[in-house]
């Protein structure tokens, strides 16, 4: 299957770079090919961390949001059996959209067997359920939608799991799945390192290196998140 995931929720904070990061490393463990493409001119960390899979890609102008759909093309014509991963940066809804209704895309990606999904990351605050609606709004029928409880960004997610917007986009066959936490000391060792979730469980030394039992649960968290992604159109 070949699949665009824009990776979204519009504010910023909402984890998602991680999302985003741990979709790569998905894939890759999964002998999958893809490529990234990062729109955060601030920080850019999804290239930080995933330099040899993503690339920059300026969210303002046609011609750069253009290298997105370029992939699944390939010299003879053919759709490419190919993954992309786009790491959305916050306020960037506005001009996706023009570029989507103005290139068709949505109907381009059906032709070419390209499955569609919006990941909407989600924190715990009331802001989260204004902009999936308005999300789903925007694009309606045709795309996936995927809605991102971030436990890392929160414990109780009733005002989502209760609102209008998410009933819409359940209408809609919107797929709701959690993202487990990853301990804090730990995430903030992976940052600092620069470093995939591959080559910090596999790192052993230097200030920033994690210890056994942190390496071990980065596995478990990974296996965990693994485990939700396989249920999803990828």
């Amino acid at each position: 299957m070949s699949s665009l995931n824009f990776i979204g929720g519009e504010k910023g904070g909402v984890g998602k770079s991680v999302a985003a990061r741990v979709l790569a490393q998905y894939f890759i463990d999964k002998g999958q090919a893809f490529t990234g493409f990062d729109t955060d001119r601030s920080h850019a960390s999804f290239t930080r961390f995933y330099a040899d899979y993503a690339a920059p890609v300026v969210v303002d102008t046609y011609e750069g949001l253009d290298m997105i759909g370029g992939v699944f093309e390939t010299e003879s014509g053919e759709p490419a059996q190919h993954r992309a991963i786009v790491d959305l940066a916050a306020q960037t809804a506005a001009p996706l959209a023009r570029w989507i209704k103005d290139s068709d895309l949505l109907a381009l990606m059906t032709e070419l067997g390209v499955t569609v999904n919006f990941w909407h990351l989600a924190d715990n605050g009331k802001d989260s359920v204004g902009l999936l609606d308005r999300l789903v709004d925007c694009y309606g029928e045709g795309p996936n939608y995927i809605v991102v409880r971030n436990l890392g960004r929160g414990s109780d997610f009733s005002q989502l799991d209760e609102s209008a917007a998410l009933g819409k986009a359940k209408g809609l066959g919107a797929r709701v799945i959690s993202l487990p936490q990853l301990h804090e000391t730990s995430m903030g060792k992976i940052d600092r390192q620069n470093a995939s979730f591959w080559a910090a469980i596999n790192r052993r030394d230097g200030p920033d290196a994690l210890g056994m039992l942190e390496r071990q649960r980065v596995k478990g968290w990974l296996k965990a998140t693994y485990a939700t992604f396989d249920s999803l159109p990828l």
